[in-house]
């Protein structure tokens, strides 16, 4: 009667770390995954900056910080033990102006609560790490890596013997008390005892198919990035001091697996689920998230702050202006533009943004309704977590 036990919706890293843990957690579950591309990790997980996270950001006891701390030594490991392209670079976060000299301090205070080992730096000790970059006081983070985050959802899909459909973009999900069955828009029907829904950008959508409310929308912000013609004038990564209020950390520099430097990315409003552009624009997509009230609500207490973000994405001269406060020798003609993304952000009706993982639970059906960054990096024990909530169900 079933083809699987469990069918996992989405093929990026997070719901590819979920199969693997579950067929780890109970040999001979039959785990199925539907990816509605033909390939894996085309979205989030693919076109993100390959940083694996230390966990200084996220608020102690949060499930950010405590999966981005266990998952970054995991990460490394794994890719260790099947030669995936990684290395622990290490990086630095740098104040450039007076009134972030608080918020930096208050990063190492949060480090610290988060068990990272946290370096303070003066004007001359970031000149030993960083040249060319100049700032009034920094942080050294050491346990901060990079690594192909496609390479690694290749493993996982390889090792946790998952079959994986691709193509399978899903229309209709039929959920009775025996388990449930899903239609894809290819006509394929599949029924699993359980159903994960690791749908990134459209876990929202997938919710609502189920007949549940996730009571939020995914809210869709494009990422959009430039490269360093010349890489060299950046060793390693180098952050800002982020904003608190905004769960986004601002432009920095990252040197990747391959030796290039991105640059980037600032955050705009995407016209669509997968918006890489402003010419791409899905009015039903566009329309779900106007109608829904939290975007309102963003808009009103962030209006100054995306402004200059919106400003940022249509003048090369304003991102190389927001570089230059860390990297005062840029010029324009140093950048080229990269490969954008967008973030799946979840949002409740009050505006408020969700600044954690979250997940929801339903009769044989388990959500995961918010994996922005740091989800790459904390991807092996958030696929524990779902796990073990879908086997509860079976």
């Amino acid at each position: 009667m079933f083809d699987c036990d469990v069918l996992v919706i989405g093929g990026g890293i997070v719901g590819l770390s979920t199969a693997y843990a579950l067929t780890r957690a109970a040999p001979g579950t039959r785990v199925t995954v539907l990816e509605k591309e033909h390939a894996l990790a085309r979205h989030q997980t693919g076109r993100n900056s390959g940083v694996i996270h230390s966990g200084i950001y996220y608020r102690p006891g949060s499930l950010k910080a405590r999966f981005a701390v266990e998952g970054a030594a995991e990460m490394v490991k794994f890719c260790a033990e099947w030669d995936i392209p990684h290395e622990v670079t290490g990086k630095i976060i740098v104040a450039t102006a007076r009134e972030e000299l608080p918020r930096l301090h208050a990063l190492v205070q949060r480090g610290r609560e988060n068990g990272i080992p946290v370096r303070e730096l003066g004007p001359s000790q970031i000149s030993e790490y960083e040249p060319r970059v100049r700032g009034l006081a920094a942080i050294h983070v050491g346990t901060t890596g990079i690594c192909d985050y496609g390479a690694v959802s290749e493993r996982l899909a390889e090792s946790s013997g998952a079959r994986v459909l691709y193509g399978a973009e899903v229309t209709v999900i039929d959920r009775r008390s025996w388990g449930v069955a899903v239609r894809t828009a290819d006509g394929r029907v599949v029924r699993a005892k359980v159903l994960v829904n690791c749908a990134g950008l459209h876990c929202d959508r997938i919710a609502r198919l189920a007949g549940d409310d996730p009571g939020m929308r995914i809210v869709p912000f494009r990422g959009e990035y430039y490269e360093l013609t010349d890489p060299s004038l950046v060793r390693g990564l180098v952050y800002p001091v982020p904003d608190p209020a905004f769960p986004f950390l601002g432009v920095h520099l990252t040197r990747g697996i391959d030796g290039g430097v991105h640059i980037g990315p600032n955050a705009v409003p995407a016209l669509a689920k997968e918006g890489y552009g402003w010419s791409v624009v899905r009015p039903r997509e566009l329309g779900a998230t106007l109608a829904w009230p939290g975007s309102w609500a963003i808009a009103r207490e962030h209006w100054r702050y995306g402004a200059g973000e919106l400003h940022r994405s249509l003048s090369k001269r304003a991102f190389t202006d927001a570089v230059r406060r860390l990297l005062p020798v840029v010029e324009e003609s140093d950048l080229r533009r990269a490969a954008p993304g967008v973030r799946a952000q979840a949002v409740l009706r009050d505006g408020t943004l969700v600044d954690d993982f979250l997940f929801r639970e339903a009769p044989r059906t388990v959500h995961v309704l918010n994996a922005p960054s740091p989800a790459a990096t904390a991807s092996l024990p958030i696929g524990r977590e779902v796990a073990t909530r879908a086997l509860a169900h079976l």
